[in-house]
Formats: C-alpha cells, structure tokens, sequence
C-alpha cells in the first residue's frame, strides 16, 4: 500500500510546482513581452522550447526513475525549477530568457505529473492508480492557487520579483521528498509474472495500444498547454472583462480537483477505459460552450467543464498505462511513449498565440473542437480494441 504521508508529500510539491513552472507564463507573459521588449510570440516560444526539452529528457528521465526512485529523482527537478526561476527573473535579452527555461523544461520533467506517477507506480505497482488519483487532487489547485498568487506578487514587486518568491517556493518542496519511502522496487511473484494482468500482452496489440495512448496523451496535452498559457487571452479576446476573465479561468482549477474528487470517491469502480472513454465524450461539449464564452455564463461552464475534462484527463494518462502495459517498466515506456506528446505540445503556446493574435479566439476555441473530436475516435478505438478481454 502506499502510505498518506506519501500522497500528502507528492501531492503538496505537484501543487507548488507545476504552478511556479507550468502556469508562470499565463501570469507574467505580458509583462515579461513590455520589458524585454520581445513579442508575444517570441515570450510564448520560452515554453515550447520547455516543452521540447521535456521530449528530449523523457527517455532517460524515466529509466532514472525506475532505477533510482523518485525520493533521489525528484527533488533534483525541484531544484532546477527554483533555478530556472531565478535566470528568468535576471534575465535582460532572449539568451538568458531562453536558457532559463532550458532549466526549467528539465526540471518539470524531473519533478512534475510523469515523474511523480512513475515514481508512484515503481512504490505501489498496479496498486498506484489510487494514489495518481489522489495527488492530482493536489496538482489541480495549482491554476486556482498560483494564478491569484502570481498576479498579487506581480502587482507589489513586479514580475521579476514575483518570480524570485517562486524559486523560494520551489526550494520549499525539497523536505517533502524526505518524506517519500526508501528507494524500493514492488515486487512480484512467479506466479504473477507468469500471468499478467495487463491488457496489450501481444506485440500487435502492444503497438496499437501504444499508439492510441500516444494520441490521447499527446492531443489532451496540447489543449492543456493553449489553454493554460492562453486561457485569459482567450476570454478576453471573446469579449469578457479581464477581471471577469481572471475569476472565470480560476473555475478550471476548481473544476480539476472537483472531477478529480469525483474519481478518487467512485473511479475505482468503473474500468479504467471506459471512463477515459467517457471523458472524451464531455470533451467536444466543453468547446461547444466555449464557442458561447462571449456570454459570461457560458464561459463559465466552458472553464469549469473543460477543467474537469482536463483533469480527469490527467489521471487517465497515469492509470492507462498501468492497464495497458506491464507496470514494472513503467517508467521507461511512459517516457518513450510520451515524447511525441510534449514535442506537439510545445507548438501548442506559439499555435493558440498565433490563431488569437491573426484569426481571433474563436479560432482557436474551434480548432480546439476538432481535436476533442480526434481524442474522442481514439478513445472509443481503445474500448473496441480490448472489448472481448475478460
């Protein structure tokens, strides 16, 4: 069993760190445009490159895990957050701002969701999909908490400033992989080995099932990444007041950790498949709603509904592989296999600014649409893939 003082641990550095890396650039983008003087574009293009040093990391990041654990893992990553920070708040010109999100695209990939559910995973086996449930509770208050956060630390010290507290938040986290178990392998017996629980058993339905994982994971992050990096943006380009548009974008957190509670209560009952199934099916409909955000309304239930999509999303990435594949190389397949996911979601940033900046936000509201519908076809392919399986 995985202990609550392992849940608590991993789940309360989740919180702090995907909101001083991930989500930073929703709160200081602009800011940080008007006083480099680079554009838009250009400020967005610091998290795809993130994103792409994420891809360049993940191979090995995972077999580092599954060989070392995350209790030696981890808080290397957090360390590299608090460092990136810190370069970007001293940053002058492009180099330094690009380098410093170099460090932090290493160091998410060290500390954030696919490192802390490999980890989990290494801990607890099959066992784990309570617990990935459990600290994406956490992680899906990092938008709530660290927008209105950022935004009060930016209007008292600037950004710049703002930024130097994160870095100390980052370091914060650093006693609470102390409170993670020694470094362990699960165990499994002969005779489990010699029958496997997981589904994709055969190499044809390995490759198929890998593949339709890939895509579900790769087109989930990348609505995630525009939508994280633009979702004010995107209110305000539909014609909500920014203040507005703030207290709404907060409802996604909410509706995070809402669906995520939802999933902790009463997911262990419904098959892994058939609930990322049933996710996809909301999805289209949350983009539906957001084609109507220029009614308050409307954008409310587009970011609240789309927040819950999102995070149960979350959880699905986690859990899928641990039916899907074996769980003892966990880490190393869900690092290989995630690899087109953040390469696509680099794009994402540079894409959503693009299509508001040169076509509008209901540009990009639909193109968000049509892929919600392609996640949708490969979830359902899943389900038919493995709907004879006992």
């Amino acid at each position: 069993m995985i202990s609550r003082q392992t849940v608590i641990c991993l789940g309360l550095s989740q919180l702090i760190n995907w909101g001083i890396s991930y989500y930073l650039i929703g709160n200081f983008g602009p800011a940080m445009a008007d006083d480099l003087g680079m554009g838009t574009t250009a400020i967005y293009a610091g998290l795809s490159l993130a994103l792409v040093v994420m891809a360049a990391t993940s191979p090995w990041t995972g077999r580092l895990i599954d060989r070392l654990g995350g209790r030696r893992v981890l808080p290397v990553g957090a360390v590299l957050n608090a460092l990136g920070c810190v370069v970007l708040a001293v940053s002058q010109s492009a180099w330094t701002y690009y380098a410093a999100w170099i460090f932090l695209g290493i160091g998410m990939r060290l500390c954030l969701y696919e490192a802390a559910f490999a980890t989990l995973a290494r801990i607890g086996g099959v066992q784990a999909r309570r617990a990935i449930g459990q600290i994406t509770l956490f992680g899906g208050l990092a938008s709530t908490v660290m927008w209105p956060v950022g935004h009060a630390l930016a209007g008292a010290m600037g950004w710049r400033g703002a930024l130097l507290v994160y870095a100390v938040f980052s370091l914060a986290t650093l006693p609470l992989y102390r409170g993670l178990p020694p470094d362990r392998r699960v165990t499994v017996t002969a005779s489990a080995a010699a029958l496997p629980t997981w589904l994709a058993r055969t190499p044809a339905q390995y490759r198929q099932a890998a593949i339709l994982f890939s895509v579900i994971a790769m087109l989930t992050s990348f609505l995630a990444a525009g939508n994280a990096a633009h979702m004010l943006n995107i209110l305000g380009g539909m014609g909500l007041d920014p203040a507005l548009a703030v207290g709404i974008a907060a409802l996604w957190g909410i509706g995070q950790v809402l669906a995520r509670l939802g999933e902790f209560l009463f997911g262990q009952r419904i098959d892994p498949l058939k609930l990322n199934l049933l996710i996809a099916c909301l999805l289209p409909l949350c983009f539906l709603a957001g084609l109507a955000a220029s009614v308050p309304v409307a954008a409310a239930i587009f970011s609240f509904c789309y927040g819950a999509c999102n995070g149960l999303f979350t959880i699905s990435k986690g859990t899928l592989p641990l039916v899907l594949f074996d769980h003892r190389r966990y880490g190393a397949l869900t690092g290989r296999l995630l690899v087109p996911s953040f390469l696509l979601t680099a794009t994402a940033p540079l894409l959503y600014a693009a299509i508001i900046t040169n076509v509008g936000a209901k540009a990009a509201m639909g193109m968000a649409l049509a892929v919600a519908c392609v996640v949708l076809g490969a979830s359902a392919w899943l389900v038919w893939m493995f709907r004879h399986r006992a």
